[in-house]
């Protein structure tokens, strides 16, 4: 019969879930060292325990070498011939045992045996947990909340305790002590101080599971789930594919009026769950993943890398995109392929932009902007910016990048651009000229006179040396004074009519040369002006 201690034993190891033989292991090491320490000696020695009795001894043992020679340490080793007269039937390689007296021990050795017994305990508990668990990763357990810590939540698997760490719990759960819910088994962390199962309730695997537990066509494998895309606490995308024609793989997962996915949804403490079915075909898969937002077209940009572009409506990109690009991030880890969406918008200017690069464009020099002045030009052209077309294309915080440019000169330039391509927006007003000195007055005026004296005395002379017939025959075009003769009346009004239309026409032609005459000079001061004004707004930008 066992002895009373070896029966308590017996009881740890099922409570603790290993075998009884490392704990009488313990025990043993734990009375080996307990003596060694109190007799102060650095021989080998062991503990014993005897299951029928209880009682537990210590011994020194020798190890038998064939010559004194061989001795290499007098303490822990002893020569054939010595070790025969104490056994006469010892042989080499073989041990001699030298008890100790283990009653001497006091309270400071029981201590010591206790510290060592729990540590041996606790190493084979951790070795156990190991063994029953380790090979479980993915598996879904059934787990009790055992307590609740700051930032970790400790359940109870039965067998071992699990933690799951703050990272792998959803933001929309709270849990209660006694609380029974459902957790994936990540690894077994060896190293760990703590319980060093790992468990998660935000792994995609916990979604499947549920599938798989609601849904009986994904548990007979009529319906199979391809694909899971999860944030925990948010939103999860997930793709099934029927292998039956005449089951719809979406409609069996939400089940009649929504019963099946919504138990899922509740156990989940309501995270949203999109089903989509599942496609080979990337660019129909990638439209059903970025629901709800409707899709224009998708394209292939590049096949060895896995990136595909997907243009949608003005109106749809946002939803396309999602809350902080939830919903276009979790439609690329559904599709494992790289997503780069874009509006109508802005593929065509895209388009655009790869036609005027393809064609070469104008490039018209950004000196052409006659309101920008020399300081304004060069810091441009400083950054690089030497044509119109770029300085058009660019933004307002690409400008205020370049050095020396500020708020105010960005405005300035906005509407310097605006103005050299005619656009002008309602009730704004042209740029203001400035006012012409009276001396290019003068050399105006004095132009315009002269070109009207010329006019004048060209025509006073025609008409004071040629007769009427004459003058009408030039107007006719003919020069034949005797056909302009026999012309009729309604002929001769006619050619007044359209010689006086000819007249108005060179009329018109002279004020516009006067005009230009005029804009000429009156642009070079007004550019003079301007220059002086860029000059003192720029210094003060540097104030």
């Amino acid at each position: 019969m066992a002895s009373v201690l070896y029966q308590s034993i017996e009881t740890l190891s099922r409570d603790k879930g290993i075998e009884p033989a490392v704990v009488v292991g313990a025990v043993e090491d734990a009375i080996a060292l307990a003596t060694r320490k109190y007799y102060k000696t650095q021989e080998n020695m062991r503990g014993e325990m005897d299951k029928e009795t209880g009682e537990i001894r210590a011994y020194v043992f020798k190890t038998v070498v064939e010559t004194p020679e061989q001795v290499e340490d007098e303490v822990n080793q002893i020569p054939l011939e010595q070790a025969r007269e104490l056994a006469p039937e010892v042989e080499v390689g073989g041990e001699l045992r030298f008890y100790k007296d283990t009653t001497p021990l006091g309270r400071i050795a029981a201590q010591m045996a206790k510290q060592v017994i729990f540590q041996k305990v606790r190493e084979a508990e951790r070795d156990t947990v190991f063994l029953e668990y380790n090979h479980r990763a993915g598996e879904v357990l059934n787990a009790t909340v055992k307590r609740l810590e700051p930032m970790d939540v400790i359940f109870d698997l039965g067998k071992a305790e699990a933690r799951m760490p703050k990272r792998e719990q959803s933001r929309l759960e709270q849990f209660s002590v006694g609380e029974r819910v459902r957790v994936v088994l990540l690894r077994v962390d060896r190293a760990a101080k703590g319980p060093q199962v790992i468990v998660s309730r935000a792994a995609p695997a916990l979604v499947q599971n549920l599938f798989q537990s609601e849904v009986p066509e994904i548990y007979d494998g009529t319906v199979t789930i391809r694909a899971i895309a999860r944030e925990a606490g948010e939103r999860t995308k997930i793709a099934v594919m029927s292998r039956d024609k005449d089951v719809d793989p979406v409609g069996a997962c939400v089940g009649m009026k929504g019963m099946r996915v919504q138990s899922i949804i509740r156990e989940l403490r309501g995270e949203k769950i999109d089903i989509i079915e599942f496609s080979e075909e990337i660019t129909t898969f990638a439209e059903k993943a970025l629901q709800p937002a409707k899709v224009a077209r998708v394209s292939i940009v590049d096949l060895a890398d896995k990136q595909i572009e997907v243009i949608v409506d003005d109106t749809q990109l946002s939803l396309a995109i999602g809350k902080k690009g939830q919903n276009v991030r979790l439609a690329a880890k559904l599709l494992q392929w790289k997503i780069d969406i874009k509006s109508e918008e802005e593929k065509r200017q895209e388009v655009e932009q790869q036609m005027h690069a393809m064609g070469g464009g104008p490039t018209t020099p950004v000196e052409q902007i006659t309101e920008l002045g020399e300081t304004i030009l060069e810091k441009l052209i400083a950054a690089g910016i030497t044509t119109v077309e770029e300085l058009a294309d660019m933004t307002p915080e690409q400008l205020e990048e370049v050095p020396g440019i500020g708020e105010k000169t960005v405005e300035k330039i906005s509407v310097a651009v605006r103005h050299y391509f005619g656009q002008y927006e309602e009730g704004e007003a042209r740029p203001v000229v400035a006012p012409v000195e009276g001396e290019q007055v003068a050399v105006i005026e004095a132009a315009a006179s002269e070109v009207e004296a010329v006019e004048e005395d060209t025509l006073a002379s025609d008409t004071e040396t040629k007769t009427p017939e004459e003058v009408l025959a030039e107007r006719v075009g003919t020069g034949d004074v005797e056909e302009v003769a026999n012309l009729s009346a309604e002929e001769l009004a006619e050619i007044e009519d359209l010689n006086s239309a000819n007249d108005g026409y060179s009329d018109a032609d002279n004020r516009e040369a006067r005009i230009e005459l005029e804009n000429d000079a009156t642009d070079e001061l007004v550019n003079e002006s301007q220059e002086v004004s860029d000059e003192g707004i720029d210094g003060n930008d540097r104030g």
